[in-house]
């Protein structure tokens, strides 16, 4: 996984659906998380920012616990998952938050 910085982070998550893992080295549900956001990272890219070298990028999102993971797309933040959750919980939460938004027809 890419580990982003606050001169990437931006162009990092401008574009298409992204996921942003908030996480520190001594977090030990941080790093259990790990092999999860490698099987996500199948379904859409994964990024990391370390929110103790980077603070300022993690206040800008309220990220007040980790490892907190967001998922991004056209640099808005469309849905936020805070703790370690098991693979299906992740599965399911971007069934719901990827969904293509409906388009109205006049009639």
């Amino acid at each position: 996984m890419r580990e982003l910085d606050p001169t990437t982070f931006d162009d990092a998550v401008a574009g298409e659906p992204v996921l942003v893992d908030f996480w520190a080295p001594w977090c030990k549900p941080c790093k259990a998380l790990e092999p999860v956001l490698d099987k996500l990272a199948a379904r859409v890219p994964v990024v990391k920012l370390n929110v103790d070298e980077h603070p300022g990028v993690a206040g800008r999102y309220d990220v007040l616990s980790i490892p907190t993971v967001m998922l991004f797309a056209g640099g808005e933040a469309i849905g936020r998952l805070a703790g370690f959750r098991p693979q299906a919980h992740f599965d399911k939460w971007l069934d719901e938050v990827l969904v293509a938004p409906k388009l109205e027809i006049d009639a």
